[in-house]
């Protein structure tokens, strides 16, 4: 019979074993587990560029290749450039974006990076976007043309929005509509884009071009991709405008 004491050391010794078994494995996977979320958003930013054939195996090959330039841009727009490395060592990919726009909101200073893809010869301008869905973070990317105004895609992430409803904002159906929209106006206003509930074809004529349909069933996931896209734009609209106005 085993007294009350040992059953208690016993207890405590296992539990302590167990506690140091999960600590190592957390210590030794930790590397592992950043590479992978650093492959999974160097391809999220190939494919708002609509770079072709990216899988798992040749992400870090083709994001070096198709990434010609990093840029790292302030509160003013003025950026910072890096393009004599590999690009997944750029300043710009190690930008927290969770941190930099949380800076922003409190009206400090902050860097937010920009990635320039050669595609076709021309220079696509990919801007990562963070915001807050439904049950968490969601998170994305724009493309824009050479003009700094013409969508060629987007991506578009999530922690936990709802299966079916919030979380379609990451299918093709939902994504493909982005492309091709404007976030100027004719008069050079900014427009952002609109996720709009009820359906894009409830705008105006003249401001369709600047919305797209809602995911119905997931209004609140929608509010939240719209007011992602319009508050990250929002921030690179210094160095949009400067760009633009050359």
């Amino acid at each position: 019979m085993y007294t009350n004491g040992y059953i208690f050391r016993y207890a405590a010794i296992m539990v302590i074993i167990a506690a140091a078994l999960l600590s190592l494995a957390a210590v030794l996977l930790k590397p592992f587990q950043e590479r992978n979320m650093a492959i999974e958003k160097m391809g999220g930013i190939l494919a708002s560029a609509e770079v072709e054939g990216v899988e798992t195996a040749n992400t870090i090959e083709l994001f070096n290749r198709f990434v010609v330039e990093e840029l790292v841009v302030d509160k003013d727009g003025n950026a910072a450039p890096y393009k004599d490395g590999k690009m997944e060592d750029g300043p710009a990919f190690k930008i927290d974006m969770k941190k930099e726009l949380y800076k922003k909101s409190k009206g400090e200073a902050f860097h937010l990076p920009i990635y320039l893809i050669n595609k076709d010869g021309k220079t696509v301008y990919v801007l990562p976007l963070r915001g807050t869905g439904l049950w968490g973070p969601i998170w994305g990317n724009i493309a824009l043309k050479e003009d700094f105004n013409t969508v060629v895609g987007v991506t578009f992430d999530h922690k936990g929005e709802t299966p079916g409803l919030g979380a379609e904002i990451t299918t093709a159906a939902f994504c493909d509509q982005f492309v091709g929209k404007t976030i100027f106006g004719d008069d050079g206003h900014f427009m952002s884009i609109m996720v709009v509930k009820g359906g894009a074809q409830k705008l105006p004529q003249n401001m369709q071009i600047h919305g797209v349909d809602a995911i119905s069933g997931g209004t609140i996931t929608s509010d939240g991709v719209n007011a992602m896209i319009k508050d990250v734009l929002s921030a690179y609209l210094p160095y949009i405008k400067k760009q633009r106005a050359q």
